[in-house]
């Protein structure tokens, strides 16, 4: 183990590893001070305590996502953006389930505003914009979709699928299909 070169960012990436390996909840200052052989009161010079430890690995996984997303959605619109978007966060959850986990963690305003989740909505945004969905309405939209696609990776990733067919993914293709659709028929957008 290291014990030289603590940084705050090599502490907070010790946490999001810890946290894919061990499950989010177990992400506290003195697993992360075992990781590099050191006393947990050498960890508090670059994190407060367990919570603030929490807060960055949640703004590190959330900024990871934005980042992600944003590759995907490059050059891409309507279905194409909706099934990029979708999925990087579907493998994001596999990929990475604690920082997935972390990434869900309830963030003070002042963090949340700070964060890397105005452009999660952002890109969401975008998204709606290729459909023509009002303005007014990419709240509700928005919700939607998060709704959607938070609620299937949560239930993909703790086993509810896995005792019955079809497989996940053929779910998956399928309630982007009626996403997509319903995008398309969205009350009140201009045209219908």
């Amino acid at each position: 183990m290291v014990r030289a070169g603590l940084t705050t960012e090599r502490v907070v990436q010790a946490g999001a590893e810890l946290a894919d390996e061990a499950g989010f909840d177990q992400v506290t200052p003195s697993a992360v001070a075992r990781r590099f052989g050191v006393q947990v009161a050498s960890l508090y010079t670059h994190v407060r305590g367990a919570h603030d430890l929490k807060v960055r690995v949640a703004l590190l996984a959330l900024g990871e996502l934005a980042d992600r997303a944003a590759d995907a959605l490059a050059g891409r619109a309507g279905r194409d953006a909706l099934a990029a978007f979708a999925g990087v966060y579907r493998d994001y959850a596999h990929e990475h389930p604690g920082r997935w986990a972390a990434a869900q963690f309830r963030l003070d305003p002042e963090h949340a505003a700070a964060s890397a989740g105005p452009r999660h909505t952002r890109m969401m945004q975008a998204i709606l914009r290729g459909y023509d969905v009002p303005e007014a309405d990419h709240p509700h939209a928005v919700r939607l979709l998060g709704s959607v696609v938070h609620g299937f990776v949560e239930l993909e990733s703790g086993g509810a699928f896995g005792h019955s067919a079809p497989a996940p993914g053929e779910s998956w293709s399928r309630i982007l299909e009626v996403l997509d659709v319903t995008l398309r028929n969205w009350p009140g957008r201009t045209g219908s």
